[in-house]
């Protein structure tokens, strides 16, 4: 499976062209389906004149973020969007490799967290498997 750059298809224009550049996320497809995906791009890794490393210049069209969504597929393969030039900004240097550390940092201690233990809110517990506020996606 690779990691791409997805797009809504609501987020094109006619011209296929992204409109809200940070509107993008990273996803898995697998079956012509959205299989997993990310929280939305870092425009000062992704959309960095400064930093051209990372930098997001084609998307995957997704009809919508949702795990299951289906993406954009001609007979050529994958429909893809592009960024255009003006969504570019300076950013400034990046130190990609502290923020990929960071990254895994997170995503270890995320693992941590059983997907059945109960979230303490301010007004009651809940399960972790329901929508809440207070969790970030």
């Amino acid at each position: 499976m690779i990691i791409r750059h997805c797009v809504e298809e609501s987020n094109i224009d006619e011209n296929y062209l992204v409109t809200d550049p940070t509107q993008i996320k990273h996803v898995i497809v697998s079956g012509g389906k959205i299989h997993s995906m990310s929280g939305f791009i870092d425009p000062a890794s992704h959309l960095n004149v400064d930093y051209s490393l990372h930098r997001v210049t084609k998307c995957v069209i997704a009809e919508k973020f949702e795990t299951g969504s289906p993406v954009k597929i001609e007979d050529s393969g994958l429909v893809f969007a592009l960024v255009g030039p003006s969504s570019y900004g300076h950013y400034g240097s990046v130190d990609y490799t502290q923020r990929l550390t960071d990254m895994i940092d997170k995503v270890k201690e995320n693992a941590k967290v059983s997907p059945t233990a109960s979230v303490q809110t301010s007004t009651s517990t809940s399960n972790s498997n329901s929508a809440s506020s207070d969790t970030k996606a």
